[in-house]
Order: C-alpha cells, then sequence, then structure tokens
C-alpha cells in the first residue's frame, strides 16, 4: 500500500500568517497575527504542527507556498523559510500564486458549479489591487489562469476582470471591501450575469488541497528555483533607480577624461 502524501503549506502573503499540514486526508493547521510577526512564529508554527503529527521534516513529500503576489517581506520570509528548510532536509517546494490560493478558498466555500471560473482581486496597499482569473479543471484538481496576474488602480482592474469575457460571476477576495466604490461602479455594468461577491482569503489549507495535484503534474522545484513572484512595476523601477544612483555616483567619482 503507498505511503500517503505529506506537505506542509504556509502562506504569509498578508497581515495573516497560515500554516497546515496534511498527511494524506488529515490535517492540522494554525492561522495567526502575521505581518512583522511571520519571521520569527513560522518556523516554531512548523515545527509545532510536525510534533504534534510526531513527523520529521524529512519525513515530508514536499513543502507548498504561497509566493505571492502580496506582501513583500511576507513573500521574501516564505520564501527564505522555504529554501532553509527545504535544503537542509532534501524536499522539494511547491510555489503557488496567492491569487489562485484566493480562488481556492473560495471554491470550497462555494459549490462547484459556481466556481468553475473564479476572478480574484486583493489589496495590494498604495491605492492599488492585485487581479487575476483562473478556471478549475475537475479533470485534473488544478486551476489554469485565465487573466493573466496585474496590479493598478481598483477601477481598472475591476474593469479587466469583471467584463472580461472569460470571466464568470464570482469574485473572490477582499479588493472589493477595501474598495467598494470602484467595484459597485463595475458590477452595475455587468447586467448579463449576476456576480457573487466571495469574502476569501490566501489560506494555507488552500495550498494544502491543491498540493497533490501539483506534486502529480510535477510542479515542485529545487529550493534554489523558489522566488518571491513580484508584479508590482515599482520593485523593478526601483531596482533600476539604484543602479541609475550608482552609476552616477560612480562618474562622479571618476577623474576627468578616464
Amino acid at each position: 500500500m503507498p505511503h500517503p502524501l505529506k506537505f506542509i503549506a504556509f502562506e504569509t502573503s498578508t497581515d495573516m500568517m497560515s500554516v497546515a499540514l496534511g498527511v494524506g486526508d488529515q490535517t492540522w493547521h494554525l492561522h495567526t497575527q502575521g505581518g512583522a510577526n511571520a519571521s520569527a512564529q513560522l518556523i516554531p508554527s512548523i515545527h509545532n504542527l510536525l510534533a504534534q503529527a510526531q513527523l520529521r521534516l524529512s519525513d515530508l513529500s514536499a513543502l507548498v507556498i504561497g509566493h505571492g503576489p502580496g506582501s513583500f517581506t511576507g513573500l521574501r520570509t516564505a520564501c527564505s523559510v522555504a529554501q532553509g528548510l527545504a535544503m537542509g532536509a532534501k524536499l522539494k517546494v511547491i510555489p503557488v500564486d496567492t491569487l489562485m490560493a484566493v480562488a481556492e478558498d473560495a471554491r470550497a466555500s462555494l459549490s462547484t458549479a459556481l466556481t468553475s471560473q473564479v476572478s480574484v482581486v486583493m489589496d495590494a496597499r498604495m491605492g492599488e489591487v492585485y487581479g487575476g482569473a483562473y478556471a478549475w479543471h475537475a479533470d485534473s484538481a488544478q486551476w489554469h489562469a485565465t487573466v493573466p496576474l496585474q496590479v493598478g488602480p481598483p477601477a481598472q482592474v475591476a474593469q479587466a476582470l469583471i467584463t472580461a469575457h472569460e470571466v464568470s460571476g464570482v469574485l473572490a477576495g477582499n479588493g472589493f471591501e477595501v474598495y467598494p466604490e470602484a467595484f459597485s461602479e463595475a458590477l452595475a455594468k455587468r447586467s448579463d450575469t449576476p456576480v457573487v461577491c466571495v469574502p476569501a482569503v490566501p489560506h494555507a489549507l488552500a495550498l494544502l488541497r491543491l498540493a497533490p495535484a501539483l506534486w502529480t503534474a510535477g510542479k515542485a522545484v529545487d529550493p534554489e528555483a523558489v522566488q518571491p513572484l513580484y508584479i508590482r512595476d515599482k520593485v523593478a523601477q526601483t531596482t533600476a533607480e539604484r543602479e541609475a544612483i550608482k552609476a552616477a555616483k560612480l562618474a562622479g567619482l571618476a577623474p576627468e577624461g578616464s
């Protein structure tokens, strides 16, 4: 009889931190305040769940993490912890888009018929939201992106998602709660199909549900390949600005005529 798959999943992309351990159909999980506390609490929480299940880290099949988009600090915490633990225990890591985990959280709270396609909007701070859309494929038990991940002003993202031909009448996440006016206006224009708004979050339990199919599909990667998924342009711009400042300083220090 084959051994059951065993996964530890953790999500730190928002102000909340969730950790879940799955052994076959059995699960252990915790959900607590994250943010700045996540870096200090994450590893003890993982070991706590392993102790409850009487497992060692090396007993796991793989680690599963939400790798973004989301809080830059939270994403770096998840990725660095996953890399360190996976390298030490010789495990692979399954990185999952944060918004895909939100779609899965919504699917768990509604009937499958309603959530065959889900649009997701999450607060991105700085007056913007993250957006994306996914279609559920029951035969493979996986989500597939139908609208690329994006970030922008709420009204712009709402228009792109809610009026997109591929998107059904389910809107999940917290963006419509943080920016109700922008989404109310876009929803009012959608007269053909009623839109169901589902408060949902990226949760470690959602990652656990997705893990077996992703593992079977070969989505696990070596820990060295795990990187935060940033989609906000300001990350790239900041890097470019730093390089420009560095170049300017070097040019200023260089002797004339060199």
